[in-house]
């Protein structure tokens, strides 16, 4: 995946040294707290959206989170949206994303336990050939979306996004960055950010189905503070402790990234529990295990959102990292996208929190309520529970004409992000 199908050029796979320093900062560029409070009016449109499709078709909730959060991404990272997932464009990125699933696994093909294999000539090598056939279609694909924002940025017509930031630092430094690079750093934008986040969310979905109290508790506290006559906003955060705490156990609770993502590499020798780690040895970060260490966590596969508003009372020891969980990742490598996320989970949860009652759905022939396997989920490296069913209904008439409103106002935000 890194030398043959990127040529190193993404940053999920570049090995650590100046070229990875380098690409690191075209990130922050786009992604660091100033940059994500511009991208603070998108993730309310697009919420506003998300809660007018669960009014209207809660069955199909899946797919709204699907679809809310492709275009949430896409929104960010080019300047356009996404009405419809079976778009040709967002069928293309999905099929991308789909193949390097395939590639971003250990051994998955001989050539990652022999590396010399990888200097067969092609013509020896069919699944060489086809790598590179794919990797060909992946550089078009990801530069005709760079480009598209260039031209829309000459003709006046590109609304701000991560696309457009790093066009106009090339502007005014023309050798600080190439076309490539911002081809593949956009690209590894959407691909990080859109599956994780919907898988995310249907997890969220999943708790608040079979933990009700908690989503009781946290309707109390958004009553209090927000009323029913207005959705959450950001201004809320700070004076909403229980629902900050829904957001974190959910990203505990069932990481995404159930082995630590994409596999690290030690870069010096080292010790560790009396076994040698020679320098260079890929090393998987069991996050499952982690998160359900009761050392740290006690009832772990139970949804306590209290571990966090009052650690260690529980007698388990603090988690060594300050955000309680390691959702997403470690060190040098921790997701850049990070307070993007942050920021996504907060508005959706919020409001989908203060707008439904998410309850079990119940059987049409029995009545009998249906309860969902809170371990039914996919396997790989990116994990998501499988299709459930609950009854999502809104709280209230006037919470239902609140969402109704404030979704016109989001439509006229988004009308100058164009339809992929």
């Amino acid at each position: 995946m890194g030398e043959l199908y990127t040529n190193n050029d993404s940053l999920l796979t570049m090995p650590h040294g100046d070229k990875w320093r380098k690409t690191r900062k075209i990130f922050n560029v786009g992604l660091l707290q100033r940059a994500c409070d511009g991208y603070k009016p998108i993730q309310t449109a697009e919420c506003q959206r998300l809660a007018l499709d669960l009014s209207r078709n809660p069955e199909g909730f899946s797919k709204h989170m699907e679809r809310y959060a492709a275009s949430l991404m896409v929104c960010v990272a080019y300047g356009r949206r996404v009405d419809d997932l079976e778009s040709p464009v967002v069928r293309k990125i999905y099929q991308r994303m789909a193949y390097m699933a395939t590639l971003n696994v250990p051994g998955a093909f001989w050539a990652e336990s022999f590396p010399i294999l990888k200097l067969v000539p092609d013509c020896l090598a069919p699944w060489k050939r086809e790598v590179k056939r794919r990797a060909e279609e992946s550089t078009q694909l990801l530069s005709q979306l760079a480009l598209d924002v260039r031209d829309r940025m000459e003709e006046g017509d590109a609304p701000a996004c991560f696309t457009k930031t790093l066009w106009e630092k090339r502007e005014a430094e023309p050798e600080s960055l190439s076309e490539r690079e911002i081809a593949y750093a956009t690209g590894s934008l959407f691909g990080a950010g859109s599956d994780t986040s919907s898988s995310t969310l249907m997890s969220f979905m999943l708790a608040m189905t079979c933990f009700p109290r908690v989503a009781a508790k946290a309707q109390e506290e958004l009553d209090r503070v927000v009323g029913r006559d207005r959705s959450p906003t950001w201004s809320d955060k700070q004076n909403l402790p229980y629902c900050n705490a829904i957001i974190q156990e959910t990203l505990r609770w069932r990481p995404v990234a159930v082995m630590g993502g994409t596999p690290h590499a030690n870069i010096k020798d080292d010790h560790y529990n009396g076994h040698f780690i020679p320098k260079g040895t890929t090393i998987m970060g069991n996050l499952w295990a982690i998160h359900h260490n009761e050392k740290y966590f006690k009832d772990s596969h139970n949804f306590i959102p209290e571990r966090y508003l009052s650690p260690g009372e529980d007698g388990t020891e603090p988690y060594p990292h300050s955000d309680g969980h390691s959702a997403f990742g470690w060190g040098r490598r921790i997701c850049p996208g990070k307070k993007l996320a942050e920021n996504t989970l907060f508005i959706t949860i919020t409001q989908i929190l203060w707008g439904f009652n998410i309850s079990k759905a119940r059987d049409q022939t029995t009545g009998q309520e249906i309860v969902p396997n809170i371990f039914a989920y996919t396997d790989g490296f990116n994990s998501k529970p499988h299709p459930f069913q609950c009854q999502i209904v809104p709280r209230c008439p006037r919470i239902l004409e609140v969402i109704e409103q404030e979704a016109k106002l989001g439509e006229q935000f988004l009308a100058k992000y164009k339809p992929t």
